[in-house]
């Protein structure tokens, strides 16, 4: 299987403080890959260097064969790369659709694009429903279905998903993660940065486990389900 994202060695700073050493990672194309670790470890630190908000100050990031460690951020959308983030922050003052329309900003198709707003009202029907509502009176668990559909609007070739069950209910996490599943069973490549690694390992092709900014385990999700100390330390066992 190709890899579609290759960081090898990347370290990153916020001023003197360092947040990431040396991490080494590979997603490959048609992957759903989870990165699980406590608050604070550096996980949200990751995908927004990935995603180019966030400096690189070592290392390197390959995505399908190319280095990107250079490429802003809007050029990294453009090539495929488009991220879930933790929080959701949509654009509360502005519809449901027209939140989805902007994420297909870099996109020409129009045609193409009213066909994926209808899929993104199949997929998640509450939004059809709410299309022409202001996404900020949305509950908590709407807006996560409207981020996820915003990223997918940019039929991204790699879906980066930040903490998406972060302060949801059970039942809605439920049907959150049953919607990453589908994305997966569709071949679409994620990279999954999740607090709750029973539900993220569960799911996951492979998975990582990030300590304090670097990665201390890796390898097969349900393998690492099993792991003592990933159970002891996640799990709660």
């Amino acid at each position: 299987m190709n890899s579609l994202l290759e960081v090898r060695g990347l370290a990153s700073h916020y001023g003197r403080i360092q947040a990431l050493h040396g991490i080494e990672l590979e997603v490959r194309k048609g992957e759903l890959v989870a990165l699980v670790g406590a608050n604070g470890a550096g996980k949200t630190s990751l995908l927004r260097c990935i995603s180019g908000v966030q400096p690189v100050s070592g290392g390197a990031l390959r995505f399908d064969g190319r280095e990107i460690v250079r490429q802003s951020a809007a050029g990294r959308v453009r090539q495929g790369i488009c991220q879930v983030p933790e929080g959701r922050q949509v654009f509360g003052p502005m519809s449901v659709e027209d939140n989805l329309r902007l994420g297909a900003f870099v996109r020409q198709d129009t045609a193409g694009i009213r066909g994926d707003l209808a899929e993104m009202y199949a997929l998640f029907p509450i939004l059809g429903e709410f299309r022409h509502r202001a996404a900020g009176t949305l509950s908590g668990g709407q807006q996560q279905m409207l981020a996820m559909a915003r990223a997918l609007m940019g039929r991204p070739r790699l879906l980066l998903l930040d903490e998406p069950s972060m302060g949801l209910a059970p039942l809605i996490v439920e049907e959150i993660f049953g919607v990453i599943r589908r994305l997966r069973e569709q071949g679409m490549t994620t990279l999954l940065v999740e607090q709750n690694a029973q539900a993220a390992l569960s799911i996951a092709d492979r998975g990582y486990v990030i300590e304090t900014g670097r990665v201390t385990l890796s390898g097969d999700g349900r393998a690492l389900l099993a792991d003592p100390a990933v159970q002891s330390a996640y799990l709660g066992m």
